[in-house]
């Protein structure tokens, strides 16, 4: 039996029944850390200590708020982590953790479903889970299974590809307010996503290399995009009109980070006065990249604009561009001479009819 400890925390270790047992002692006083482990040894050596698992004594409410506090602040997708987790715990409430049980997510999956939620999001809301219960396994020691992992992740449809057509534009933007005809420009001309357009901050722009670089990407990297004219004069537009209250780019009336539900809304009202349907803003990113490859943009070029991590993600829009095909293709002409006379390019056998 003995103490170690872990920063400002001592942890006992002892053995108890031919296994090893780790336990914090929650004190960074060592006199109490003693007190504490001398009372787990007479209960070992008089027969009253009975091990719990971890489990029984950390609630979903405490796993969820510490991973919101030391994991998911620091990432760049931190307002969508906040709105998974309010999603999780209205489902799960606050049980102890041993009763969060694969059969229980499966349920919540069937819930999801039932709300008309898309697979794609049932993804992300599992996915926050799983990382939730493996900082809880790993690092914390809180429990000793992770449940997420028995509980098989949702088939999504990557396939749709949305955009707007200059004919939609052209309905569209006067629909719409005009901070969201601001933010729906940027978007087509940066191709940025909401998040990195809202988080956006000055600091991030610089004018004169005509560039904005996104700190905390959604793949967790730093990411510099160059600016059109069309994203540059909108910039300066916005600059000589910016509050000294806020750094954000974009800001709402009251100065603070935009609502991404606000947007929403907003976007939807815009749609409806254009008689336009089936159309999100995550669309006009899809815009963006759809009008590069249509102008024969070269595809790695749109994926190190995008900040997609794999090419496979950019290979969607491949499509709409068939005239980078052709000098593949046309490979097949050379050395045998072009001609438009189809008789010319025949090739009749020297010892049947042509009639055969």
């Amino acid at each position: 039996m003995g103490l170690v400890k872990r920063g400002a925390t001592w942890w006992m270790s002892f053995m108890y029944q031919g296994h090893q047992v780790r336990r914090s002692t929650e004190t960074s006083d060592k006199r109490l850390a003693e007190a504490i482990l001398g009372k787990i040894k007479v209960q070992i050596v008089e027969g009253r200590f009975f091990e719990k698992p971890t489990e029984q004594h950390r609630t979903f409410t405490e796993l969820l708020d510490r991973y919101i506090k030391e994991h998911a602040a620091r990432r760049g997708n931190y307002y969508r982590e906040m709105t998974s987790v309010r999603t999780l715990k209205g489902f799960f409430g606050n049980p102890t953790l041993d009763h969060v049980s694969p059969k229980r997510i499966v349920a919540y999956k069937n819930q999801r479903y039932t709300d008309g939620v898309k697979p794609a999001t049932i993804n992300r809301e599992l996915a926050t889970l799983k990382k939730a219960f493996n900082l809880a396994r790993r690092e914390w020691e809180w429990c000793t299974d992770n449940p997420v992992c028995r509980v098989s992740m949702e088939r999504e449809n990557n396939t749709r590809v949305r955009w707007l057509t200059g004919e939609e534009e052209m309905r569209l933007f006067p629909m719409a307010a005009p901070w969201l005809q601001d933010l729906m420009l940027f978007a087509i001309h940066t191709g940025m996503r909401m998040g990195e357009i809202l988080g956006l901050t000055w600091a991030g722009v610089d004018l004169f290399r005509r560039t904005v670089m996104v700190f905390k990407s959604k793949n967790g990297e730093r990411r510099t995009i160059p600016l059109n004219q069309t994203a540059l004069e909108l910039l300066k537009h916005k600059y000589g009109s910016r509050s000294v209250e806020t750094e954000l780019v974009f800001p709402s009336e009251a100065q603070t980070r935009l609502n991404a539900s606000n947007i929403s809304r907003s976007l939807h009202l815009a749609l409806k006065k254009a008689k336009m349907t089936d159309f999100h803003f995550h669309d006009l990113r899809h815009t963006c990249a759809t009008r590069m490859v249509q102008a024969g943009v070269d595809l790695y070029k749109v994926q190190r604009l995008l900040g997609h991590k794999s090419p496979i993600m950019t290979q969607r829009y491949a499509h709409h561009y068939p005239e980078s095909l052709r000098d593949g293709i046309e490979v097949l002409d050379v050395g045998r001479g072009v001609s438009t006379n189809l008789a010319q390019l025949r090739i009749v056998p020297q010892t049947e009819s042509a009639s055969c």
